[in-house]
């Protein structure tokens, strides 16, 4: 089933959200420039941002906010790396018992620099949560540390309660999407995961709307199921500046509709499809039903 293709279509009204702000949006942002924290929220400039901090939640990103891969999609800082903070992962304990958060996600940029690409500081902020709030829930969302085993043993290693890492895109698309990353070696590290430690559930995302068909959709969801992976999210590519990929097009509520049918069908467990859905979005819903 092909798509109709429209290059930098005019942004439908199912995708406007209000203007970030409130009392609990300005106490989240001060707490994360008090203690030195990024978040992805801001990073990424997730258009949810308003509504994750008004409930005071927001997902952590580690290893600074500089990021070592060229994506075209994400609006994180590229370029050199930053030295490693060892007291990050106090820090975002810290704020994390702050906010009185029961499910904190925890992602990065790239750290290619690093031969365990930044799993070791993943695994101490796992148990730096873990040692602050007991009984505190913590997805990780980890890059694919180049498809060391390893690496992703460390992070297993510190427990998560959920290990998820993006997809991003259908197959055909990858070289232009993801510069540096490749389509099976991130389903190699889901499916690794999930044989490695078999009761940690998995996870992945996608982004529509940068030129594929919706049955690459459909395939890339198959894909992952056939990696086991457990939780599946899909949401539209927003483009975060003039210098990022466009946006080929808009893809309709009914047709996510459709995605999360499929998905469901095919055995996830829990599936997140809408045009506003992130990685993150609505992360602890998906771990209590």
């Amino acid at each position: 089933m092909l798509v109709s293709i429209t290059t930098n279509p005019r942004r439908p009204e199912w995708l406007r959200v209000r203007a970030p702000g409130g009392e609990s949006y300005r106490e989240v942002k001060s707490l994360a420039e008090s203690q030195r924290l990024h978040t992805v929220c801001q990073s990424a400039r997730c258009p949810n941002v308003g509504e994750c901090w008004s409930h005071r939640t927001a997902t952590f990103m580690i290893l600074g906010n500089v990021c070592t891969r060229r994506c075209g999609f994400c609006a994180v800082p590229k370029g050199g790396p930053e030295p490693v903070d060892y007291d990050e992962p106090r820090r975002v304990a810290e704020a994390v018992a702050a906010l009185g958060l029961r499910y904190a996600v925890i992602t990065s940029v790239n750290r290619d620099d690093r031969k365990d690409g930044g799993a070791e500081i993943f695994a101490l902020t796992i148990r730096a949560i873990r040692d602050r709030i007991p009984g505190c829930k913590v997805e990780v969302l980890i890059p694919d540390f180049q498809g060391s085993h390893a690496a992703v043993d460390m992070v297993l290693d510190a427990a998560p309660d959920v290990l998820n890492h993006n997809l991003e895109t259908v197959a055909r698309l990858y070289r232009r999407v993801r510069l540096g990353a490749r389509y099976e070696r991130s389903l190699d590290v889901l499916s690794y995961s999930r044989t490695a430690r078999p009761a940690i559930p998995t996870k992945s995302g996608l982004m529509v709307g940068l030129g594929e068909t919706n049955d690459e959709v459909l395939q890339a969801i198959g894909d992952l199921r056939a990696h086991q992976v457990d939780i599946l999210t899909i949401g539209q590519y927003l483009r975060p500046s003039a210098k990022h990929l466009p946006v080929e097009r808009y893809v309709t509520p009914a047709e996510f509709a459709e995605f999360r049918r499929a998905g469901l069908e095919m055995g996830f467990a829990h599936v997140e499809s809408g045009p506003l859905v992130r990685s993150s979005y609505h992360a602890a819903e998906a771990m209590t039903g």
